[in-house]
């Protein structure tokens, strides 16, 4: 199993959630987060006064899929998620150990 983790624009997150339904993912876990990577923040204006806005808005999305399906899962989101523009976010692949559904007590794939 893989862990797939994403940070996206927010506002591609239900074009991302409808593509990767499409594809077979059951379920995801999304977080609002703040970060910086090449973006380093930027600067606005409010009400006539410039200030820094130091950390950018996105969406952090955690899927654990089959090995084999983890591919596809990250293709399906960088398709989708792309605007080739700077700040459109990355993807992350690691190993999950064991996965373990608490309500039937179903493991690893079974779990998913």
């Amino acid at each position: 199993m893989k862990l797939i983790i994403a940070a996206i624009k927010p506002f591609k997150l239900e074009e991302v959630r409808e593509a990767l339904t499409t594809i077979g993912v059951r379920g995801m876990m999304v977080t609002e987060v703040k970060g910086f990577g090449s973006q380093s923040g930027h600067t606005e204006i409010y009400r006539g006064a410039e200030y820094a806005v130091n950390f950018v808005p996105k969406v952090k999305l955690e899927i654990v899929v089959s090995a084999s399906m983890a591919d596809q899962v990250i293709e399906t989101i960088r398709e989708t998620a792309g605007t080739g523009k700077i700040g459109d976010g990355k993807i992350f692949k690691l190993d999950v150990e064991s996965a373990l559904r608490v309500r039937t007590g179903e493991t690893d794939g079974d779990a998913l």
